[in-house]
């Protein structure tokens, strides 16, 4: 069989569709782009907007009228989340939630006997335990790979429906992450990226525990700590980034402890979603401004020039100008070297598509223009105060500009330098010399 797989959303799920990719390797399949002709389409979905909900039926009714005879399976976050209206789609044979992925491969196979349309869904409650789907060995991408540590939220912020498409925390065997990891760095890669639903609820949950080494219990380590120190200590020449860590869960003190592993990356993931103390409170954050600063003096006192990516939400309901204001005011404070800025979008079932005050389109659109606008400007600013320092960049791909490469600093800076292909898939250390393009152009030292 021909197997063509479209994934829509976070890391997680990319991480696994590789996962899937794998299992139907195994099985005798053959991969193929999301684009081409093939017997299945596998489409792994996302539901944090009602824009992604609509992405993924785009493409499931574009992938079927390219191939009527083909296999539509459709996976991921709406499909747990909406699985009667995914089902409803004429175009879609098989449904299966966020706990299903590791059955696809044999959903798939029984489809094809009995030709019976088929839905999958654990409810809520059923998603209490950490599916093992095996050793990932390989990736899309040759330099750097995703391991899921973690999966599920309890967090429940206002605006979100993750918690219900994930289920409650759970997380992964330190030594089966472990092994992932040793395996990925075996396979060449540099970069080892630990993601999750909310990665800093690792270890979290109760009744999870796993045996301390020594040094381990001696210095209280707990969480995510401990995989970051384990992978710290495996050999070979790599690097490891979290892909996010989130203030409901982590404070400053916490994240003070991280600095001391080498191989850790100078660049954090930390999502705001607002400036706003009284637009926090809505969204149930349970933290405040001052706490999220707090954190982001931490890093930037280790590291100047530590790289700082963030969300942030417009629009959210009772959002007054005032409080857009401070969202605006802490993108300029904090400088961040990547904003991704989102129009709030309601989504049935959460508690903010209830409130009072809801944010007409039009006040929406100007907002989000303006933290783009800001977002753009902190870049700017935080790349110039890069300038004329010394980074490691992990060079990943040339580009179409003759004799240019390019790949990402430590920090979280996409930089371009000359270069030679026996440089990809290396960390070399790297002058960074001025602005360009959507990032900086620098020097190989």
């Amino acid at each position: 069989m021909r197997i063509a797989f479209h994934t829509l959303g976070c890391k997680v799920n990319q991480y696994e569709t590789e996962a899937m990719k794998e299992q139907f390797k195994a099985a005798g399949c053959t991969i193929v782009g999301e684009e081409e002709a093939a017997d299945v389409y596998v489409i792994n979905t996302c539901t944090v907007t009602n824009l992604a909900d609509r992405k993924s039926r785009q493409y499931i009714r574009r992938m079927k009228k390219k191939c009527p005879d083909a296999v539509v399976a459709v996976t991921g976050c709406y499909a747990q989340v909406k699985p009667d209206e995914v089902a409803s789609l004429d175009e879609v044979d098989i449904v299966a939630g966020t706990g299903e992925k590791n059955n696809i491969l044999s959903y798939v196979q029984q489809f094809m006997e009995e030709r019976q349309r088929q839905k999958h869904i654990k409810t809520y409650d059923e998603l209490t335990s950490y599916d093992d789907s095996g050793i990932i060995t390989s990736m899309e991408s040759r330099t750097r790979a995703y391991i899921k540590i973690q999966e599920g939220c309890n967090r429940f912020c206002a605006y979100c429906l993750i918690p219900f498409a994930r289920g409650h925390v759970r997380s992964r065997d330190p030594e089966d992450i472990t092994e992932e990891a040793e395996t990925l760095i075996g396979q060449g890669f540099k970069e080892i990226i630990l993601t999750g639903i909310n990665t800093a609820l690792y270890g979290t949950e109760e009744g999870f525990s796993y045996p301390l080494k020594p040094d381990e219990e001696a210095d209280g380590l707990r969480g995510i700590e401990i995989i970051i120190k384990r992978l710290n200590e495996l050999q070979g020449d790599f690097r490891i980034r979290l892909s996010s860590l989130e203030p409901t869960v982590i404070n400053a003190e916490y994240v003070g402890r991280l600095m001391k592993y080498e191989r850790l990356c100078p660049h954090l993931h930390l999502s705001v979603q607002s400036g706003s103390n009284h637009v926090l409170r809505l969204m149930n954050r349970r933290y405040d401004r001052d706490e999220y600063l707090e954190i982001v003096k931490v890093l930037r006192d280790f590291d100047p020039l530590y790289g700082i990516t963030t969300d942030i939400i417009c629009g959210f309901p009772g959002e007054t100008e005032e409080d857009f204001e401070d969202s605006i005011d802490i993108i300029e404070k904090v400088k961040f070297c990547k904003v991704h800025a989102f129009k709030y979008s309601r989504r049935q079932g959460t508690a903010a598509a209830l409130m009072e005050g809801q944010i007409p389109g039009e006040i929406k659109n100007q907002r989000s223009d303006r933290l783009i606008e800001a977002g753009e400007k902190a870049a700017a600013e935080f790349m110039e105060s890069c300038r004329g320092a010394v980074r490691p960049v992990l060079f990943e791909e040339t580009c179409e500009e003759e004799g240019l490469i390019t790949g990402y600093s430590d920090n979280y800076i996409k930089v371009y330098a000359r270069g030679e292909s026996g440089d990809l898939n290396s960390i070399r250390r790297v002058k960074l010399l001025e602005k360009y393009k959507d990032g900086m152009k620098g020097e190989i030292e």
